[in-house]
């Protein structure tokens, strides 16, 4: 028998130049549906659209009571993320899954499996133990929108400078992540 382990997860936002990304410690025994509240919590996301896993032509979701209504003849249904692990996807160093949050503006984030480190039970999990920069707002048009978000920004003789600088906040700062600010988040839930 192997002893027990904690998976440490590297989340990247992809595509954003410089990336957005976390790393995270995670039991390999959370159920994927866990891991995508997880990922909300640790790159800033509000939940407040669908999402799904991918890991090569396989397709984790919550099912719809709409599923078979919308999906073309002969496309599997989606597996019901509920009842998958983490380590089913994720069973070797290296190995990487997609979690695609948001169909319309369509984040896509790489989940690696960067290591497997020895359980420490000192350790609430799960940790965000490291990351840069701030995740994008929710609705600003995916990676491009949000390049062109930051260059109005950075252009205060922009048109649209004062618009976006008031919806995206007057503090926005793209550079700003702190881990201890996501931690004291994750403390407030039961995982």
């Amino acid at each position: 028998m192997s002893a027990p382990v904690t998976y440490q997860l590297r989340i990247v936002l992809t595509e954003t130049k410089p990336p957005v990304w976390r790393r995270v410690l995670v039991s390999p025994f959370m159920k994927l549906d866990r891991l995508h509240e997880v990922i909300q919590v640790v790159m800033g996301w509000e939940d407040c659209h669908l999402h799904m896993f991918r890991k090569d032509r396989e397709r984790y979701s919550i099912p719809s009571p709409w599923d078979g209504e919308w999906r073309m003849p002969g496309t599997p249904a989606d597996r019901d993320e509920r009842k998958y692990r983490i380590s089913h996807l994720l069973a070797r160093e290296g190995d990487w899954i997609t979690y695609e949050y948001d169909f319309g503006d369509s984040w896509e984030h790489r989940v690696t499996l960067q290591k497997m480190v020895p359980e420490d039970r000192g350790v609430r999990l799960p940790k965000c133990i490291s990351g840069k920069r701030r995740c994008p707002p929710e609705d600003c048009g995916g990676v491009w929108g949000y390049q062109e978000m930051l260059d109005v920004l950075r252009n205060p003789a922009h048109p649209e400078h004062e618009h976006i600088r008031s919806w995206a906040g007057e503090d926005f700062d793209p550079d700003d992540f702190s881990p201890a600010a996501v931690n004291r988040v994750l403390l407030q839930t039961d995982w």
